[in-house]
């Protein structure tokens, strides 16, 4: 488990499109709301730039920005400057193969229509920037009892009527 050898606190998650637009974004630090707007602007600004050949992290502020293309997405996670960045990149492939295995295969139009399932992976991966779960499998068996428990209360709540 990462949490045993890894010690990663995520400060920030932003997932953009190719076009700047960010899809989802979740905040473990307290600020205000045009600061994350400024950070996502300049961070999708310095990352479009960027040739494909070069590193996938960038030193940005006070922060590490880790990110990762996987097909029209970026993931992006703001880390703080101490924290290992290759476990960061595995961190953000395993949000993105865990989504996978749980959209199907997963796509802009998923996180789009489907952001509060993506807040929930986000929320079993992590908590208060830090990591809580680290099995694919673990995280997807957490998501299908939600899951269950959502249509079991919506057919109680129906049958009730």
């Amino acid at each position: 488990m990462y949490n045993l050898i890894f010690q990663i606190k995520v400060k920030f998650v932003i997932l953009q499109n190719k076009q700047g637009r960010t899809r989802l974004s979740k905040w473990y630090i307290n600020i205000n709301e045009d600061e994350k707007i400024k950070i996502q602007n300049e961070v999708y600004r310095t990352i479009i730039l960027r040739d494909i050949k070069e590193s996938s992290i960038i030193e940005y502020k006070t922060y590490k920005i880790v990110y990762k293309k996987y097909a029209s997405l970026y993931f992006i996670f703001g880390i703080d400057t101490n924290d290992n960045e290759l476990a960061s990149l595995e961190l953000i492939h395993l949000f993105v193969e865990t989504m996978d295995k749980y959209f199907g295969s997963v796509c802009e139009l998923d996180v789009v229509y489907n952001f509060y399932k993506v807040y929930t992976v986000l929320d079993e991966l992590l908590i208060g920037g830090e990591i809580v779960e680290t099995s694919k499998n673990n995280i997807l068996k957490k998501l299908r009892e939600i899951e269950f428990y959502e249509w079991y209360y919506l057919i109680y709540i129906n049958a009730n009527i």
